[in-house]
């Protein structure tokens, strides 16, 4: 016996098709929800949803299986029918850890959880703590970054579908690391949104990818719990360690209890429950230090965000870059900022931004492993008019540096795939819509976007040709080389010289203090001092402490002087004072 259920508040009539099995008449409840039993569906089951007299097959808006893709039938799943062998995980907190984002398209050349699983050692091997997945929830195509996602309770199938993503979760633990997942709440993708059509999900108001999601206008309480009961789904049923929430600045929500602490709420009951840790990471544009402040502070009580402003100060430090919203970064200022107070527009003017922006953290209650920090990750990449990474224009030297500094700061940091080996294939943004009239959209977008920082139409990669996507898988066989093995080896050193020394990863942001003079920068993190050459010309570093021991070197030549270092030119060195 299955029951199904749709919510459909707007509907006279609902009907269930059973492939083979023929149509159902169902039964509305007073809330909306339409219900019908059928003794003879389970496991395996092909099902869709028909509104009113429309005589169109719908998936299921809650659909765990999309085998057919996000245009067919749904496919009736059972969660306890896989067999886990993780009974004796306890999970991973976020602090002290190190992250690592991928893709799961193009992390392997097969581009599956299943071939995920065979580089997991690697990644054991290399010191990361947890593996953050871009979003895998089901999107219309084969290839695509995942933010297009429709299916918000469906792991695509091309990655493998449900099993797949559990055997990877599943081997991912038996290894030691946690699992986090990108999810998208604040639209849906262009292609296969069916879900607007069964009830309000939308509201009137858009953002950057289009109608936004109803959170606080009529029925949205119902648009609310299915936000909910999607993330309770990836954590609980799929063994998640955390969720990673896209974009958040972009759920419009006036409600006296905004979303992301109902959130908060529910994944603390659930972390209660299976006895492990579970953390949910923001993305936001607000600079806003309450959605990181507790509950019992008067925060909203997420565990951590992403820093962009950690990276815009890394970045055009390494780069010498200023355009954009690199602007108001490039000095070393705003790095010792950074370093010490997590934002820097912490409600000073944002040039980019044309006004004011940000609100202050508080140094002395904050910890510093709420911000993930990172040099890289997919937007910071992928958003670039070709898609290169800091390999691209940064010798080896200056790499490292950007290493050191980003592995020895307060934060919670995170690499992005093959940044570890300092791969050199691009990471492009990629698409493969069906529909031609989309597909055009999109490719004419992205050159009209790229057309205005002066880039022409045929420097600008294609998203829908498929050699965008392909340009855009790691390079495995990089790691035969040398210059990529030493790269490698110096990420390995550095995360494990991380994890052996507690001041290095101490989180207390007034613990930090940082000096800097001409293109250098000295950091003090307790009895350990990085110290960092910036400059394409040997010089001679004042550490004001006497060094007892170098930890580690980016390369050979640094010479130790009773309080001080010489280091070569695009250079750093983390001593023992």
């Amino acid at each position: 016996m299955t029951e199904f259920t749709v919510w459909a508040p707007e509907a006279v009539r609902v009907r269930l098709r059973l492939v083979g099995a023929g149509d159902h008449e169902m039964v509305a409840d007073p809330d909306g929800w339409w219900r019908v039993d059928v003794p003879t569906a389970g496991p395996g089951t092909d099902y869709a949803y028909l509104l009113d007299d429309d005589n169109r097959a719908l998936p299921d808006p809650r659909s765990a299986w999309q085998p057919e893709g996000v245009h067919g039938c749904s496919r009736l799943y059972d969660h306890s029918a896989y067999t886990w062998s993780d009974q004796r995980w306890t999970g991973r907190q976020l602090p002290g850890g190190v992250l690592y984002e991928l893709h799961v398209g193009t992390f392997t050349p097969e581009g599956t959880f299943d071939s995920a699983i065979e580089k997991l050692d690697h990644l054991v091997e290399l010191g990361v703590d947890l593996i953050e997945l871009l979003p895998v929830n089901a999107f219309n195509g084969e290839h695509n970054w995942g933010y297009d996602g429709v299916c918000w309770f469906a792991p695509h199938h091309g990655y493998g579908g449900p099993d797949g993503l559990k055997r990877l979760v599943d081997a991912a633990h038996a290894r030691g690391l946690g699992v986090i997942l990108d999810v998208v709440y604040n639209h849906f993708g262009p292609s296969g949104a069916y879900a607007p059509l069964f009830g309000p999900y939308l509201a009137e108001t858009s953002n950057t990818w289009g109608r936004s999601v109803n959170l606080d206008g009529p029925h949205s309480d119902e648009v609310r719990r299915y936000i909910v009961d999607s993330v309770i789904m990836w954590l609980r049923d799929y063994h998640l360690d955390g969720l990673r929430l896209d974009a958040v600045h972009a759920l419009r929500d006036q409600r006296a209890i905004p979303l992301l602490e109902e959130l908060a709420t529910e994944v603390e009951a659930l972390s209660t429950h299976v006895g492990r840790p579970l953390s949910l990471i923001a993305e936001s544009d607000l600079n806003d230090p309450r959605l990181i402040t507790p509950r019992e502070a008067g925060g909203f009580g997420l565990h951590a965000q992403w820093n962009d402003d950690a990276h815009h100060a890394l970045h055009t430090l390494l780069t010498g870059e200023e355009q954009g919203y690199y602007a108001d970064f490039g000095s070393l200022e705003s790095v010792a900022d950074v370093l010490t107070g997590a934002f820097f527009h912490a409600g000073g003017w944002s040039s980019f931004r044309g006004r004011s922006h940000g609100r202050p953290v508080d140094r002395h209650r904050t910890p510093g492993h709420r911000f993930v920090a990172y040099l890289q990750n997919h937007d910071q990449i992928g958003n670039r008019a070709t898609g290169d990474r800091l390999s691209a224009s940064l010798s080896p030297g200056l790499q490292r540096v950007g290493a050191t500094l980003l592995l020895t700061a307060p934060f919670t940091p995170m690499l992005f795939m093959g940044e570890e080996w300092a791969a050199s294939t691009p990471w492009q943004f990629f698409t493969s819509h069906p529909e031609p009239e989309l597909a055009a959209a999109v490719a004419t977008g992205r050159r009209r976007e790229f057309a205005a920082h002066g880039w022409s139409d045929g420097e600008v990669p294609d998203p829908q040709d498929p050699q965008t996507f392909a340009r855009s898988r790691l390079d495995w066989a990089e790691l035969d080389k040398p210059e990529h093995r030493e790269m490698l080896d110096f990420y390995r050193r550095l995360i494990a010289l991380r994890r052996s020394r507690p001041d290095l990863s101490d989180p207390r942001l007034d613990r930090v203090d940082v000096r800097y003079g001409d293109r250098f920068v000295v950091v003090r993190r307790g009895r350990c001092v990085i110290a960092a050459n910036l400059a394409g010309k040997p010089q001679r570093i004042d550490l004001a402490s006497v060094v007892r021991t170098v930890l580690l070197a980016t390369g050979p030549g640094a010479i130790v002087t009773r309080n001080g270092v010489e280091l070569p030119p695009e250079s750093a060195v983390i001593v023992a004072v």
